[in-house]
């Protein structure tokens, strides 16, 4: 195997600089220099993905925790993720991978795992779908296209568990064999993204908008941090945009901030739960059909109900779900719940 694999988003400049353009911020980068993410370098006038084969986290999840909930209830996913991101969110959970900064020092202590044995290890696991996750899937994206064009010959989901700013030459690539997603929005300010993030909201709503008319299935996380995420106002905007361009049956996960376990966002509170019923309650109005409350335990509001008559459909106990429903329809009143299976 070659140290490291040539990217296949970015184009040449003067002076052998190139510029990255897997995603929204498209970096221009001089020889020798690495782009934002700390996962692509350029040398020699040629930039280099540095994660190619090097997942430094595989584990076997159940897909509820990506979290999907419409999506292959009950399933397991095999999810792999590496080195780098395109954010610096300070609410990061999974930095130690994420904002790793000598990627390069780092792989040499990771084992090159290839695409093929990657799915091989999800059939062989009875895991129905292959989960790109734990830091943001755009940084590895050739590695994922490689996996992703096998699982589907083999019948596995491809899910990418993302933040959304993938450029529109990346996601031309990966729709062709994306099942689901799960993307986050964070905010509905712009300031937000800026000063949290170091990014734009703008292009994340526009991919989502992509996303949708290819048919795939999309899954809406909230991260609700308080000072920061948790206005009446970011509750309304974003379960306006869902309804107005994803759709009511649409899920919607508002998840709880846990400061302990946070990059940088240690001095804040942990989310109150009236907070999060809050939005939940503002989202129903809206008309959204599916709203979940995440990072709880034991609650009703992770369990799926009925849209016309209020049945529970799938109860949820972390991750343990049972279902009720009758081949995809409320026992009750025979209403076609939102499930894709």
């Amino acid at each position: 195997m070659e140290k490291y694999k040539e990217s296949i988003f970015y184009k040449n400049l003067k002076n052998k600089a190139v510029q990255c353009t897997l995603c929204n911020h498209y970096c221009y980068i001089d020889n020798n220099y690495f782009g934002l993410c700390n996962a692509r370098k350029n040398i020699e006038g040629k930039l280099y993905t540095l994660t190619y084969g090097k997942p430094v986290a595989i584990n076997i999840d159940p897909i509820e925790k990506k979290p999907l909930f419409h999506f292959l209830p009950g399933s397991f996913a095999l999810s792999i993720g590496t080195f780098g991101c395109n954010f610096k969110c300070k609410n990061c959970l999974n930095y130690d991978i994420s904002q790793e900064e000598n990627i390069e020092e780092k792989n040499k202590y990771i084992e090159y795992v290839p695409p093929e044995q990657i799915v091989n290890l999800a059939i062989n696991n009875n895991c129905k779908s292959i989960a790109y996750t734990y830091n943001e899937p755009t940084i590895f994206s050739e590695y994922a296209l490689d996996i992703m064009k096998i699982a589907k010959e083999k019948n596995i989901k491809n899910i990418w568990v993302s933040n959304g700013f993938m450029s529109k030459e990346c996601l031309e690539k990966i729709i062709p064999y994306l099942d689901a997603t799960n993307i986050d929005i964070k905010s509905s300010e712009e300031e937000f993204y800026k000063s949290n993030c170091n990014a734009t909201l703008k292009p994340i709503l526009e991919n989502l908008k992509i996303l949708k008319k290819n048919n795939i299935h999309i899954e809406i996380t909230t991260l609700v941090i308080p000072t920061l995420s948790d206005k009446e106002k970011v509750f309304t905007d974003i379960s306006k945009f869902i309804i107005d361009n994803l759709g009511d049956n649409t899920p919607w996960h508002l998840s709880r901030f846990s400061p302990e376990i946070s990059w940088k966002l240690k001095d804040l509170k942990e989310t109150d739960i009236k907070t999060l019923e809050l939005g939940y309650n503002i989202g129903k109005r809206q008309g959204l059909n599916y709203i979940y409350i995440g990072n709880i335990y034991d609650t009703d509001m992770e369990n799926t109900y009925c849209p016309k008559c209020n049945t529970i459909i799938v109860k949820r106990l972390g991750y343990n779900i049972t279902r009720f429903d009758i081949n995809g329809y409320c026992p009750r009143c025979k209403e076609k719940i939102f499930i894709n299976e």
